[in-house]
């Protein structure tokens, strides 16, 4: 029996003598296309999926509180605000600019930051500024204010405060617009050592009690696009040192206001700079319904100030984003917890993408965005 037992033990291990251990590589993404997005969960990673092919690249492992990613693909590197604790969601608390490679989403540096990341996912609590030198990190503690970073010497800069502001919208020559309580826009622009030089303010241009804007602009060829509660889009542009409020439009009729046709969700406009398109989440509701998700996606065109077509959506949405280049498709996240990709030329359900972790909090692109 014992001879038989050491029989049955040994087999097993003769068995696999000659199997060679795996050995552990790192896997490189292609370049990225203007197709690709980061669709960002509530609680950390951020999956990149083609929004053409519908397939997965890889997985960025940032933070919980981590807003949003600034890309520089000139760096081949991805730069996320993020914040850790020792007992993860208590004790020490550090905050830091993560540096990733853009090749392998591997972190390969840290510069430390204030406490006081804004741990909100908004796409413009950080910024990449046009000299691609510097990168803009809102915070919110609850003061706030603005942190500076080197990252071509990978070194914390300073701190700018910009109280009763929020926001960065980067604008030409290091400059950034940011949204202020009182209605107006507030125009920084730094010095080539990333140090305030400009400080101006615009007048105010909406009614915070009575219509205000979402917190969610887009950019423009030249500024950024921002759409009111109530439906008026204004275009921000910044010339010679000043901020250009364009005259608002709004995306709704006189009829479709009667039907309490709203915009609503989070990220709830987007616009497609080559074809001139703008695109809003809209529902039908009440006042104070901004945060109820959209059953359809109304596309305007921006120099005629009108609609022009209508998607319906499978599920819900909430987030909106729309590529960039020839190849246009709009991802919507939906509350069925899939992403629904349209051909923005058909105007027409493209494909949907059905794996994609935890609900999407964020929706961003590649290629500048």
């Amino acid at each position: 029996m014992r001879r038989f037992l050491i029989a049955c033990t040994l087999l097993p291990l003769l068995a696999t003598a000659d199997i060679k251990p795996e050995e552990i590589t790192v896997a490189k993404m292609a370049k990225p296309t203007n197709t690709w997005l980061l669709a960002k969960s509530t609680f950390g990673p951020a999956y990149v999926f083609d929004a053409e092919s519908g397939d997965m690249h890889g997985l960025l492992s940032v933070s919980e509180w981590t807003p949003a990613l600034a890309l520089d693909e000139k760096r081949r590197k991805i730069y996320a605000a993020e914040s850790y604790y020792t007992r993860r969601h208590r004790g020490e608390r550090s905050d830091m600019l993560t540096v990733y490679d853009l090749e392998t989403l591997t972190p390969e540096a840290e510069i430390p930051l204030p406490n006081k990341l804004a741990a909100l996912s908004f796409r413009q609590y950080i910024g990449m500024l046009s000299d691609r030198r510097h990168v803009a990190v809102f915070n919110m503690d609850p003061g706030q204010s603005v942190a500076v970073v080197d990252v071509r010497d990978r070194e914390f800069v300073g701190e700018i405060s910009i109280a009763g502001c929020a926001l960065i919208m980067p604008v030409d020559d290091r400059g950034f617009l940011s949204l202020c309580g009182d209605g107006s826009a507030q125009l920084i622009r730094l010095n080539k050592r990333g140090e305030e030089t400009l400080r101006v303010r615009s007048e105010a241009f909406f009614d915070v009690e009575q219509d205000p804007v979402f917190d969610r602009p887009v950019p423009t060829a030249n500024g950024w696009l921002l759409v009111s509660f109530g439906g008026q889009v204004f275009e921000l542009t910044v010339a010679d040192d000043a901020i250009e409020v364009s005259e608002p439009w709004s995306v709704t009729t006189d009829d479709e206001k009667e039907e309490n046709w709203r915009v609503g969700g989070y990220q709830v406009l987007e616009y497609h700079i080559g074809l001139g398109l703008v695109f809003t989440l809209m529902h039908q509701g009440g006042e104070d319904t901004h945060e109820d998700a959209g059953t359809e996606v109304w596309v305007s065109s921006l120099e005629a100030r009108r609609k022009i077509a209508t998607i319906e959506l499978p599920s819900k949405g909430s987030n909106l984003l729309v590529s960039q280049g020839d190849e246009a498709y709009l991802t919507v996240s939906g509350q069925d917890n899939k992403l629904h990709v349209f051909d923005v030329r058909k105007a027409k359900l493209h494909r949907t993408i059905e794996q994609v972790g935890n609900y999407p909090s964020l929706l961003q692109g590649f290629a500048g965005r």
